[in-house]
């Protein structure tokens, strides 16, 4: 099968690799219609890849049809058109009962001391094989995969598989009530659709960001927007437009690559390209994350108010505000997103014919998996108007 593999720093390539196959009897095979470039993605793409290994297979927002099942899956089956978890979950540990399915213990990655294993996301997330391909294997199969009606744009359901749940519970960690204001740092995909979700909640929505097409998007789901490249002070704004208090909730959906840290900037990028045995150390044990996103995000929230972070952060040693944390009073909440936790409540909202979160316009570019580098280039560079990539084997 054809499929997009990592070959180095900003070097991926569309390849000829083995079809996948049933190897446990809770596994199946999907054959994959839609999977989307995810800012994590571009994680991979540069930081995080001494953790990667030439050939490794990306992706982790995949949707398709059931073509095999395992004697263990009963609740899909040959031929049901699913939306797959990024997080590897088996539904019946201890973590997973409780709604924890990002830490699953059945799945967890002990030997780097991580959570549950993601789709195509280093060694340090087991490794699994992702979902930019024309077929992939889906382990936990008895319990991952969420089978979606038929006869509706791919693009309603795709997103179930990371970038909603995501910002569904990036919105609900915050904590902020009907009428209350939610600031939201970082208006990429995630970004994009918890502004959405918190206007649909009744929510006073504050978007941060610094690209015009981006806060174009926000601007037009009725969203307050405030650019970085006119504004010196956003927390400072952000008081002003809320009787000085700040925003009852912050939520950064940037994480460890913030614009306006240009100097850890450069150095995440020179750890990067170390050879492999000198940069895990370092990234696993320094602090690597340029933190612009989450300071304004700590700074802009109101005293006993809640900072969410959904971005994803990878260092070990980062610098923190620990004196004006503690003394606003505030709860911080982060982590990977318990995808199945929150599909039940996000599906009565998905398949509402209106669209309300408009999950069908979300994607500026549709490409051909063939194009899948090109489509990561435009990504990353934020160049062509690019929010976001939707990928068709």
């Amino acid at each position: 099968m054809r499929a997009l593999t990592w070959q180095g720093p900003r070097d991926v390539r569309v390849e000829d690799v083995p079809d996948p196959r049933i190897e446990q009897p809770t596994d199946a095979i999907i054959r994959v219609t839609s999977t989307a470039i995810c800012g994590s993605d571009l994680h991979l793409y540069e930081p995080l890849g001494p953790f990667l290994t030439k050939g490794d297979v990306l992706g982790h927002e995949t949707m398709g049809v059931v073509e095999e099942v395992g004697s263990e899956v009963t609740h899909i089956a040959v031929g049901d058109r699913v939306v797959v978890p990024f997080n590897i979950s088996c539904g019946h540990c201890w973590m997973c009962e409780r709604g924890l399915t990002a830490q699953c213990e059945t799945t967890q990655v002990t030997e780097h001391g991580k959570g549950a294993s993601l789709f195509g996301y280093t060694e340090l997330y087991g490794s699994v094989p992702g979902g930019q391909a024309e077929y992939l294997r889906v382990p936990q199969a008895h319990f991952g995969p969420v089978k979606v009606p038929e006869g509706v744009a791919d693009e309603r359901f795709l997103y179930l598989s990371d970038i909603l749940p995501t910002a569904w519970q990036g919105v609900a960690w915050t904590e902020v009530d009907e009428g209350d204001t939610l600031a939201v740092f970082g208006l990429g995909p995630v970004g994009q659709l918890a502004t959405r979700i918190a206007r649909h909640r009744g929510l006073r929505v504050i978007g941060v960001d610094n690209v015009p097409e981006r806060l174009a998007a926000a601007r037009a789901f009725d969203i307050e927007v405030l650019s970085t490249d006119e504004v010196d002070d956003i927390p400072a704004a952000i008081k002003d437009l809320t009787h000085g208090r700040g925003a009852d909730g912050t939520l950064d959906a940037v994480g460890m690559e913030a614009h306006g840290s240009p100097v850890l900037g450069a150095a995440v990028k020179a750890a990067g390209l170390l050879p492999d045995a000198l940069a895990k150390p370092l990234m696993e044990r320094a602090g690597i994350d340029r933190l612009a996103a989450l300071h304004g995000a700590i700074s802009a929230v109101r005293r006993g108010g809640t900072v969410s972070v959904s971005g994803v952060y990878g260092g070990m040693a980062d610098p923190m505000p620990m004196m004006e944390m503690f003394d606003k009073g505030i709860a911080l909440r982060m982590g990977q997103c318990h995808v199945r936790r929150w599909v039940d409540d996000i599906l009565p909202v998905v398949a509402d014919d209106a669209d309300v979160l408009g999950l069908e316009s979300l994607a500026t570019h549709r490409l051909p998996l063939e194009e899948a580098p090109h489509g990561y280039e435009i990504f990353q560079k934020k160049q062509d108007g690019c929010i976001k990539v939707v990928l068709q084997p």
